[in-house]
């Protein structure tokens, strides 16, 4: 696996969150969920202005393994997806923590970051598994 990046908090579903200075949070699926999803040939990403509970589906990747549920590791608002994704779901594939992020959330409780995994953490729970 590679080297996860220690500036963002990582769901036990797979999911990373990003906290931005705006206090918005960006969010995708971690490395580790793209390697075991494959060749990703379809996301369907939330809608712009949709409400998020944490732990609620929130989107839908196909690839040529399965379909398989993202969940929202935050609440909020969604106030951004990634035009990129729509015709080049792939992306996700290549850069799962560049150019791959899934949407952009206002938070509703931005405490909820703390109750998210490290990456050492998410690490460690990825090894057990």
């Amino acid at each position: 696996m590679s080297d996860l990046p220690t500036e963002l908090k990582y769901a036990s579903s797979h999911e990373w969150a990003r906290l931005e200075s705006d206090g918005t949070a960006v969010v995708g699926i971690t490395d580790h969920a793209q390697a075991a999803l494959g060749d990703i040939v379809y996301i369907e990403l939330p809608e712009v202005g949709a409400t998020l509970d944490a732990g609620s589906e929130i989107a839908v990747v196909e690839s040529v393994k399965a379909a398989s549920d993202i969940y929202s590791p935050l609440s909020g608002e969604v106030i951004e997806i990634n035009p990129v994704l729509e015709d080049e779901p792939g992306t996700v594939n290549l850069s799962p923590y560049a150019d791959g992020w899934f949407f952009r959330v206002k938070l509703s409780e931005v405490s909820e970051l703390e109750d998210m995994m490290d990456a050492s953490d998410y690490q460690s729970m990825v090894d057990e598994s």
